[in-house]
């Protein structure tokens, strides 16, 4: 079940990327025949967000202590004392961010300049900080990995 658990997490925060992803290229062309699409993505960001967020929370509470300890054991310690470290701090302004798409999108993106503007910076730092996670989250289960692999030997 962990591992389902953890994929799911992974699935939703993918989910999350890429939806920003295509909310940042039609915000780019908005215009009135696609602000419902936009609007829409926005909630399906802002959504996958969230499961991510409580499925990775659920996952820290009940599995990740085990996994700590593996880390620190092994060749790779920094996985845990600097990238889940980092990781717990910023992924907030992802939740935050996300949960702030929609509400920007409301705006007639395809009449107002400034609200476009906010838009694609929001879309933009959605982006840059959920592709950082998702790469923490990659030196994170490396960090398990080495370590298994290195008390099998």
């Amino acid at each position: 079940m962990k591992e389902i658990n953890l994929m799911a997490h992974v699935f939703f925060g993918v989910t999350c990327v890429l939806a920003t992803l295509w909310v940042f290229v039609d915000v780019l062309n908005a215009r009135e025949a696609n602000l419902c699409r936009i609007r829409a993505l926005c909630v399906l960001a802002a959504a996958a967000m969230w499961l991510a967020m409580i499925l990775g929370g659920y996952w820290y509470v009940a599995d990740y202590k085990a996994d700590k300890a593996l880390i620190l054991q092994g060749p790779w310690p920094f996985a845990h004392n600097f990238f889940m470290e980092t990781k717990e701090h910023f992924v907030i302004t992802l939740l935050l961010l996300a949960t702030y798409l929609p509400i920007v999108a409301r705006n007639n993106l395809a009449t107002h300049s400034g609200a476009r503007r906010l838009a694609l910076c929001v879309a933009g730092l959605i982006l840059v900080v959920g592709l950082a996670s998702e790469g923490h989250g990659a030196i994170i289960a490396m960090g398990v990995k080495t370590s298994l692999l290195a008390h099998a030997h």
